[in-house]
């Protein structure tokens, strides 16, 4: 099955030829090379571009090993340039292959050589564009962009987006909305027709393909079962306050282990570097500062986040969450979680102050958005439950509640906008110009 990503094609081909380093980063098996080898280059060859204009080299497979060294890398490239005046595009897949600034190749005198001088060098050619992807085992987003010192453009490539799963769905339409919620948008997960070949093809990339880099790449030896348990725990809480001490305290409950809290905040961030979950961190909305504890982690893919835990605590509500804030990110906003303290007094007469939780207080620009999830509204008191935080909210920017059922856009009598999830997911506009929605 051919999946296009026309949002990441528009995004390689805004920065074609812009004098970086194009770096496809993202989650194992998200389709990174698929988007490099296949979509990208059918745009170029149907832009008129010669086959022999396209270098690729595939440092995954064997016949091209020798090729890891980065001065064969660099003799063959430059092999392959060969007229001046026409322009080249340069694909290196699994970049990671070749000596990396952890291992690198020692040349005659003894001095230590990378892809990275490779790909660097490559650059300076003036009739050249490079691109690059790599796994996350040696090649992690934070350390390749630091070895490229400010030369590189990173494009992190994220699991199908709901509109991208429903463009490819072959199924019937109706049942989109559930297999996406519960299997996720990992591309290869749509060739795959039971529930075991999906439940396998899943717990299968966590356990011996995500867990296992990252035991490799930061020779983690005494606590492979700590970071598996980990993960379990950021699954069963995924949109649910927590922090690392917090999720000391269930290692000491739970497994009667004893785990400090630098070394769970440590392997949060190993989960955070490897694409498995995000961080979003929780700001005041009257105080207008943020909360550095405690916070929220989602998931980059919501198959994964069920498969790690055998399909069991399938909440749909926190999942709609998770799929939401995936939304947000991939349009380009920035995401936060929101609080609103509220004063008041009881029947009593006695005075109480209460946090009320506002779901993503949205950043897009000069313009900010304050939603809420709510799975269902079945009566006046859920309505009035699910608005609360967002009538505490007194600023003027837009206010709006994405429920599951299908309905028609409308704003009620406060203001808020109600919208449901498919249609807010599948509608790239769905938050500006909100007038436009409403036929205003």
């Amino acid at each position: 099955m051919k999946i296009q990503r026309p949002f990441y094609l528009e995004l390689l081909k805004n920065k074609r030829d812009n004098g970086m380093i194009k770096i496809i980063t993202g989650i194992r098996r998200v389709g990174k090379s698929y988007l490099l080898k296949e979509i990208y280059k059918d745009y170029l060859l149907k832009d008129g571009l010669g086959r022999d204009q396209i270098i690729m080299l595939d440092l995954d497979e064997v016949k091209n090993a020798r090729y890891r060294n980065p001065f064969e890398m660099d003799t063959y490239i430059r092999a392959q340039i060969k007229d001046a005046r026409k322009r080249y595009y340069i694909f290196i897949d699994e970049i990671q292959k070749s000596s990396s600034v952890d291992n690198p190749f020692l040349d005659r005198n003894g001095e230590k050589i990378t892809f990275v001088d490779t790909i660097l060098g490559l650059q300076k050619l003036k009739n050249v564009d490079v691109y690059v992807t790599g796994s996350n085992s040696k090649m992690l987003s934070s350390d390749i962009l630091t070895a490229f010192r400010g030369r590189g453009d990173e494009i992190r490539v994220s699991p199908l987006s709901y509109e991208e799963f429903y463009a490819a769905y072959k199924g019937d339409k109706r049942h989109a909305w559930r297999d996406y919620w519960t299997y996720g948008g990992m591309p290869y997960v749509m060739n795959l027709k039971t529930h075991k070949e999906k439940l396998d093809y899943l717990q299968e990339l966590v356990t011996n393909i995500y867990l296992k880099d990252i035991l490799e790449h930061h020779d983690i030896r005494n606590e492979n079962e700590v970071l598996g348990d980990l993960l379990n725990y950021i699954s069963s809480s995924v949109g649910s306050l927590t922090n690392p001490t917090k999720l000391a305290n269930t290692f000491a409950s739970e497994k009667q282990i004893k785990v400090s809290n630098s070394t769970v905040d440590k392997y949060l961030g190993f989960f955070e570097d490897a694409f498995i979950i995000r961080k979003a961190n929780r700001y005041d909305v009257k105080g207008r500062k943020y909360i550095n504890t405690p916070l929220k982690y989602y998931f980059v893919d919501t198959g994964i986040r069920n498969a790690r835990l055998n399909f069991r605590q399938l909440e749909e509500n926190h999942i709609m969450e998770n799929i939401i804030y995936n939304e947000l990110i991939h349009r380009g906003y920035s995401v936060d979680v929101g609080v609103v303290e509220i004063n008041g007094k009881n029947e009593k007469g006695q005075s109480y102050r209460k946090q009320l939780e506002v779901d993503f207080v949205v950043n897009a620009g000069n313009d900010k958005y304050y939603i809420q999830s709510a799975l269902n509204m079945p009566s006046e008191e859920k309505r009035n439950q699910e608005k609360a935080s967002l009538l505490n909210v007194k600023e003027a920017f837009p206010k709006i509640i994405i429920q599951k059922d299908d309905i028609i856009p409308w704003k009620d009598e406060d203001g808020i906008l109600h919208i449901g999830i498919e249609q807010f997911l599948l509608e790239k506009d769905a938050l500006s110009p909100i007038g436009d929605m409403l036929g205003q």
